[in-house]
């Protein structure tokens, strides 16, 4: 027995044997409205959280082209976003996925992008008030399996900018090793990720002996911590007397990262004069 043509219903009708059977259709999953440019989904004021079923989602030629100064693995099953802030600021675009998903903030539009941030999992981007950012969230396949799956897309104002504050101890004193340990106190916004970087160069007859250490100490509750380093010579010994550093802490958050230096003229204790 064959059918000539299938009627687009639910249900399928069969006449075997003089009785009428009928058999469902299977069902397929409507893909997502916004799949292409061209159903952008507007995002209203923030905070804001959607969510959507990209198992269906497509990918076509408007993803390869914003993709080009981005360079995501694969942009499959991606749907699309919009947003226009209202006031100026830094802005986190959150991704709780199933599946490994990435994004692309932009400006412009087709044969004019401007890509303002892409990243795996989320991305921050700094906003201009009136204008449209665009937003592709994508499966970049990464994990190496399936199309898409269920995400939810958080849009929220970053938070500010962490504080940080550094300071150096007046003396230092050698180690068994020959390096300098240089001490110092550090004061950041609690949570923030932490480092300072110090460089320490000291004359020595008619060398310029210079060495480099990174500490990289917690910020727990907004109080001073303590940090400290090894620094040794990279072209040579250093020895007891004045050295010179000069120290740069970052405090990093979600968004962005404060900063602070200080200059000083360290005694180091101990070693050949």
């Amino acid at each position: 027995m064959s059918l000539s043509r299938i009627a687009p219903l639910a249900t399928v009708a069969l006449t075997v044997l003089g009785a009428t059977v009928v058999h469902p259709l299977p069902a397929f999953a409507a893909g997502p409205t916004n799949d292409t440019l061209a159903g952008t989904t507007t995002l209203g004021a923030v905070p804001t959280t959607v969510s959507a079923d990209t198992t269906q989602a497509t990918t076509d030629a408007d993803d390869t082209a914003l993709n080009a100064d981005c360079g995501a693995p694969a942009t499959d099953a991606s749907v699309w976003y919009q947003f226009t802030p209202a006031a100026d600021g830094n802005y986190l675009l959150g991704l709780n996925a199933d599946y490994s998903a990435g994004a692309i903030v932009a400006t412009g539009g087709p044969g004019a992008w401007q890509v303002e941030g892409c990243a795996p999992g989320g991305v921050g981007f700094s906003a201009t008030a009136g204008t449209t950012y665009t937003i592709l969230v994508f499966d970049d396949q990464t994990d190496g399996a399936g199309n898409g799956g269920h995400v939810d897309v958080t849009l929220e104002p970053a938070p500010p900018t962490p504080e940080v504050s550094v300071s150096v101890d007046p003396t230092a004193r050698f180690q068994k090793d020959g390096s300098v340990l240089l001490t110092g106190h550090v004061t950041c916004t609690a949570g923030a990720q932490t480092e300072i970087d110090a460089d320490l160069t000291q004359r020595v007859g008619r060398l310029l002996i210079r060495g480099f250490g990174s500490a990289f100490p917690a910020c727990a509750d907004g109080s001073a911590q303590p940090w400290s380093m090894a620094v040794s010579g990279d072209n040579g010994l250093f020895r007891g007397g004045k050295a010179a550093s000069v120290t740069f802490a970052f405090a990093c958050g979600a968004f962005d990262c404060g900063t602070d230096f200080t200059t000083f003229t360290v005694k180091v204790s101990g070693g050949k004069g």
